[in-house]
């Protein structure tokens, strides 16, 4: 951090003898002077907080080229994805446990949800928030035999809907008008959650408040072209090990689902990494040449430089990928980086992996982690270490100022208190010399009678 030690200001001398002015400046000249020294330090330590700024705007663009870097070694393996032919009659999704491989499969049918309704009671429900279909404080909810005990927190109609839908029995309870809406006329429908013909009934104890309005039933597919009809009570079904498919439409003939690895996030990654690298070769051009920044002609720009020039020089031994070139990474004669992904989609994935390797073993994210470890860590990378030299030194340079601060006060003080001296005694051999000189002429007048002008 830069010092907040400032110049000490020359106190106001006010002497009594005619020769204050001339002490003000001698006691100005002599405080400007001795601060000097001061006014250098302080100096030379906005020249190294300076120093320190540019500092942190390239450890910022190297570490933010590190985690570029790093987003390739994630994604160099690909990500298994699903492509489907036709995704207006599937949807698919993949987890990292999906195989690649070529699936199909033929929805024939998509099912349904049974529906059941109240019907209309001795009285009509015209406001569901404050009537019910039923007087009952709690009521028997059975789905499919299984019976689930509903007791709602108001005796409203919006209330025991609330109840349904909290009970986790496998259905779903909305409010509908079958009225108009000057002649209202509230119902409860319930549907079920799974596909196929279910059993549903709600009672308060007296009477089946329920009526079956449609009997659901399952949905059902065929894959890789067998002739068996597979059932399924929702619309979603695992296809294979970490495939899961959603069934959307009927179809004639069978959609085809390709799973299999997707390196669109490693394109991504290089596009990525090819723009950090810019940032970094900006951050130090701006330190570079006769208009260059706070650390020009510092050995560490040099290092800096080279760990740049080494990333895009890269080349390996074998393989059809031997440099960044090869994966569509290259640099123009300003050392800017650009990406074509016509020329990464055109290589052999296998020889992409190996040329990559990963940042613990070998290739080039070993060497280029190595590379940007050494300058941009944040703890001990060359960057850091220039960061805390600089530092030092500050917390050097700040201890001195206050140092000879302290002596230009003293001596500040200490030549105040010999010029008020020096002024006193002169005031008083004016003052004597003022009565001496009036006296004579007093004498003087007397002898030759007469006066002064």
């Amino acid at each position: 951090m830069a010092s907040s030690v400032t110049s000490p200001s020359p106190p106001t001398f006010s002497g009594s003898s005619t020769f204050s002015s001339s002490f003000q400046q001698v006691l100005t000249r002599a405080v400007q002077l001795a601060s000097l020294p001061m006014q250098q330090m302080q100096n030379h330590v906005n020249d190294l907080t300076n120093q320190q700024t540019a500092l942190s705007q390239l450890e910022s663009s190297f570490v933010s080229l590190d985690t570029s870097l790093q987003n390739i070694g994630a994604a160099s393996g690909g990500t298994i994805a699903a492509n489907v032919s036709d995704p207006s009659v599937v949807t698919a999704a993949t987890t990292a446990s999906a195989q690649p491989g070529t699936y199909s499969i033929q929805v024939d049918t998509l099912g349904s949800y049974t529906t059941t309704m109240s019907q209309a009671g001795a009285t009509t429900v015209t406001d569901p928030s404050q009537q019910n279909i039923s007087s009952a404080s709690s009521f028997t909810l059975t789905v499919n035999g299984k019976n689930t005990t509903i007791t709602p927190g108001t005796g409203s109609l919006e209330g025991l809907a609330g109840a349904i839908n909290s009970s986790s029995a496998g259905v779903q309870a909305t409010v509908v008008n079958l009225g108009s809406n000057t002649s209202p006329d509230y119902r409860l429908v319930v549907t079920s959650n799974s596909l196929g013909g279910d059993s549903i009934q709600l009672s308060d104890g007296s009477s089946n408040l329920l009526s079956t309005i449609s009997t659901g039933s399952p949905a059902t597919y065929r894959v890789n072209g067998t002739n068996t009809e597979i059932s399924s009570t929702s619309r979603q079904v695992t296809l294979a090990p970490g495939l899961t498919v959603t069934l959307l439409n009927t179809s004639s003939q069978a959609d085809t689902i390709t799973v299999a690895a997707d390196y669109s996030s490693l394109q991504n990654a290089l596009s990525s990494f090819a723009s950090a690298y810019n940032s970094s070769v900006a951050a130090v051009q701006q330190q570079v040449g006769q208009n260059g920044g706070a650390l020009s002609g510092q050995g560490l720009i040099f290092t800096l430089t080279n760990v740049l020039q080494n990333l895009s020089q890269y080349s390996s031994g074998g393989g059809s990928v031997v440099s960044l070139n090869d994966l569509g990474l290259s640099v123009d004669e300003n050392g800017q980086m650009s990406f074509d992904a016509s020329a990464f989609s055109g290589q052999n994935i296998a020889a992409v992996t190996q040329f990559l390797g990963n940042s613990t073993t070998g290739g080039f994210m070993k060497a280029a982690t190595d590379a940007l470890t050494s300058v941009a860590d944040t703890n001990s990378g060359a960057i850091e270490t220039e960061f805390g030299a600089l530092q030092n030194q500050i917390d050097s340079q700040n201890s001195q100022i206050k140092d000879e601060q302290s002596r230009i006060t003293d001596m500040q003080n200490n030549l105040m208190n010999e010029l008020t001296q020096a002024d006193a005694a002169i005031a008083n051999l004016q003052a004597q010399k003022a009565y001496y000189t009036q006296l004579f002429q007093a004498e003087y007048y007397s002898n030759n009678g007469t006066t002064g002008a």
